[in-house]
């Protein structure tokens, strides 16, 4: 592998971008550590300017540039993190930058980097499509483009982080890093295993693109589908990055949708820390594999925070339905007056406050003078909603509870 970079590239790109990234801190967290049961450490990337690390690469990337390099300008096609790095620091540096996006990018995304100084030019339905149409426009205007993974100045400034973790926490047996195209997990495997040969590295994947796993090991699992980690649904990884992984890490997990939900509303609600699916996923494979690392110091990177704030919202009221603290229970009563009446007693009774009523008279199959009531209501704990439902069992109502999954 000519092209990898080496544990001195990556020196390298940390003299070259030091006091232009922020040197994010690495945690350890009593909280995750108790409910987990290993020793958890966290590396704090979604702290960055643009609040991912992907400044990293992305800088060490356009300082390499050659003079008449910066005066063409760059160019990347992202739809995310990737693309707001670059624009961010070809603007400090006076780069002209221009980013191809698919059509269907959320609008704050087009915005946010657009605010950088980049030019965004919207194409295609997918990823692929703008990929493509950026490769035609680097030939046609003779601008330089900025792989997001496939590149070795881009991994050298991801491993940038696998030095500052071992260096913080130089005790660590285990590194957890979550794959998309591998830029990451190749940086920080390369640093990470020159420094400290012995360490276990594990990179984590959406169960739904199992893409890196299935290119290392072979095996054929379905891909695609909407993931809250869409920072790591890549379906084609890396050649680059999948060499080097090759030879450096030691296993690839898969976490399901719940894991990531639950592993993002625990960053919320136990280190006050906002981070995107895909910068869960490796807090999210500790929780789904909780035998595998019990006992051990677990070091993983919460590689990025932009999250939309109303998907957030959406992943933290799941999650306290998942936890019993939010239901909707829907009711079998006769519709006749004080029904109403008899039902909210009960939740009053023991403590359940309501946040919605719903009488459904028609689309019911329960006889013409029935109807379901449906409640959502919020308590202190599962143990209170269990406590309505059972009184309102034993005052004669049929209650069917809503769930999840």
């Amino acid at each position: 592998m000519s092209d990898a970079p080496t544990i001195d590239d990556i020196r390298a790109a940390a003299a070259r971008i030091d006091g232009a990234i922020i040197r994010a801190p690495m945690l350890f967290s009593a909280t995750l550590s108790e409910i987990t049961g290993a020793e958890v450490w966290l590396k704090f990337e979604n702290l960055q300017f643009t609040s991912a690390y992907k400044e990293r690469g992305a800088l060490n990337k356009l300082l390499q540039l050659t003079p008449e390099e910066r005066k063409r300008g760059v160019i990347a096609a992202s739809a995310g993190n990737h693309a707001q790095a670059v624009a961010y620091h070809g603007k400090r540096l006076g780069i002209p930058v221009t980013i191809v996006m698919p059509l269907a990018t959320p609008t704050i995304k087009v915005t946010q980097t657009e605010s950088h100084g980049a030019r965004v030019i919207l194409h295609g339905g997918m990823y692929d499509d703008a990929y493509e149409k950026a490769l035609e426009l680097e030939a046609e205007e003779g601008m330089e483009f900025v792989h997001p993974f496939e590149d070795p100045a881009i991994i050298a400034g991801a491993g940038t982080i696998g030095l500052e973790m071992l260096e913080d926490a130089p005790d660590l047996d285990t590194i957890i890093v979550p794959i998309g195209g591998g830029g990451l997990m190749s940086g920080v495997a390369t640093a990470a295993r020159a420094i400290k040969p012995e360490i276990e590295l594990i990179g984590v994947e959406a169960q739904l693109y199992p893409t890196m796993k299935c290119v290392i090991e072979g095996c054929k699992m379905p891909t695609g589908g909407d993931t809250l980690a869409e920072g790591i649904a890549v379906k084609h990884p890396g050649k680059l990055t999948a060499a080097i992984l090759k030879e450096l890490a030691d296993d690839f997990l898969l976490v399901e949708e719940r894991d990531i939900e639950r592993a993002v509303a625990m960053l919320v609600g136990v280190e006050k820390t906002v981070v995107e699916g895909a910068g869960a996923a490796g807090l999210a494979a500790i929780l789904a594999y909780p035998e595998r690392f019990k006992g051990k110091k677990v070091g993983t990177i919460l590689c990025g925070g932009n999250i939309d704030t109303h998907l957030l919202a959406n992943v933290l009221v799941r999650d306290l339905v998942r936890q019993g603290r939010i239901a909707r229970l829907r009711v079998a009563a006769q519709d006749q007056p004080g029904a109403l009446a008899a039902i909210t007693a009960q939740f009053y009774e023991a403590g359940v406050n309501i946040i919605e009523i719903n009488h459904s008279r028609i689309f019911t199959r329960l006889p013409a003078k029935d109807t379901v009531i449906e409640v959502e209501c919020e308590a202190r704990d599962s143990q209170a909603i269990d406590e309505v439902v059972r009184r309102l069992e034993a005052a004669g109502f049929e209650v069917e509870r809503a769930r999840l999954d």
